[in-house]
């Protein structure tokens, strides 16, 4: 499939920048952007791409809203503003959970549920959030709600399990602040877990509606598979996974290395990575919730030895003082998986500066459509060319 296909919301909405583009081109376009951005530090290999780059996303989010006539929608805010963009079906989103939210926006009127209105504070439902397994096919819908009164929240319910059986868990979260955070803390579960299961690379993680978890799984196990083939692990070999999350990449490694140890800010995340690594038996992984750059120095000055750190930053890339830890901590290898090429080069040109070399980079196209690229980058200590 490497056409490229008329979306008929693609001028209202902006988020698939690259549509007018066959898919060959779109992947050209990027390998262009990698070796212009990047290529100074090493050659840069070949972009992989998708076999089918559609209908990719595993986790869709819609916002819902009336029209001036009274008609409720729902979709994504157009490009630049707080105007929704009433989507039934998306060329990147995962065609079960567009159906869910069309159902949904069908049966509002049913029920007597209106979307809630910021500016008048009025309504109820502000967004509805889907997550679905495609290893696993089970799927979660989260029913976002301005307050803790959700009427006719167990008809509703029922109604949306007689159609679509195959949903395995119904979360409602009640989010009644002026934010642009689509969840808070407070949630019911209406139905099943809470949670749904995933496989990547061989483990099981547990999705809750807050984790956070890569959106193309197709191309996360490629980008994921490259990282660990980079690092090129032993069990002899402590490895620090910064950033980590809910822990995937660090449960990946922990396969194939001796030691892992995972760092992350949120406690959410933290809390979700021990689970993954209870569910799928590894004793060699350990968590903790904290600044990954400053529990990097207090190993330095423990002179903790570690091998190897991965790193995958938000797309702001890293702080100095993190680089200056890694640099104090002197792994022999470090693998910077990065969503953001444009800041991945800032900080490549600090850590070659201070005794690493680029050995290898690659590209990923996890987002087919948009501009984004993502890559895989090994660097090394420069005595050990």
């Amino acid at each position: 499939m490497n056409n490229a296909i008329g979306c008929k919301y693609a001028k209202k909405c902006g988020g698939c920048q690259l549509q007018n583009m066959d898919y060959q081109r779109q992947l050209k376009f990027k390998q262009a952007k990698a070796v212009s951005t990047l290529g100074k530090f090493h050659k840069v290999n070949n972009i992989i791409g998708m076999k089918n780059p559609y209908n990719y996303r595993n986790k869709v989010q819609a916002a819902f809203g009336l029209t001036r006539g009274g008609k409720i929608v729902s979709g994504v805010y157009q490009s630049s503003s707080h105007r929704i963009v009433n989507v039934d079906n998306c060329m990147i989103e995962d065609k079960k959970a567009d159906e869910i939210i069309v159902f949904i926006r069908s049966v509002l009127p049913e029920f007597k549920i209106l979307p809630y209105n910021e500016d008048t504070k009025k309504g109820f439902l502000r967004h509805i959030l889907v997550k679905r397994s495609f290893s696993t096919n089970q799927i979660m819908v989260v029913f976002v709600g301005a307050s803790p009164i959700f009427p006719q929240k167990n008809n509703i319910t029922k109604a949306l399990l007689k159609e679509f059986p195959q949903i395995t868990t119904v979360v409602f979260n009640i989010n009644p602040h002026k934010t642009s955070m689509l969840l808070a803390e407070r949630e019911q579960v209406l139905f099943g877990k809470g949670y749904i299961e995933d496989e990547l690379c061989g483990m099981k993680f547990r999705i809750s509606p807050k984790s956070f978890y890569q959106i193309n799984p197709f191309q996360t196990k490629i980008l994921y598979e490259t990282a660990i083939e980079y690092a090129d692990l032993n069990k002899t070999q402590t490895v620090i996974d910064a950033y980590c999350g809910t822990g995937t990449i660090g449960l990946v490694a922990s396969q194939k290395a001796g030691e892992v140890i995972g760092v992350e800010l949120n406690e959410d995340a933290v809390k979700d990575a021990k689970i993954n690594a209870k569910i799928n038996g590894v004793e060699n992984a350990s968590f903790y919730c904290g600044d990954a750059g400053e529990f990097m120095v207090e190993l330095a000055k423990e002179k903790q030895k570690v091998d190897v750190v991965f790193m995958d930053p938000p797309r702001a890339g890293s702080s100095k003082a993190f680089l200056q830890s890694v640099v104090k901590l002197a792994p022999e290898k470090v693998v910077y998986i990065s969503c953001n090429i444009e800041t991945q080069k800032r900080d490549l040109l600090i850590l070659c500066k201070s005794g690493y070399k680029v050995k290898k980079i690659q590209p990923v196209d996890m987002f087919p459509h948009t501009t984004h690229v993502e890559t895989v980058v090994l660097m090394s200590r420069k005595e050990n060319k």
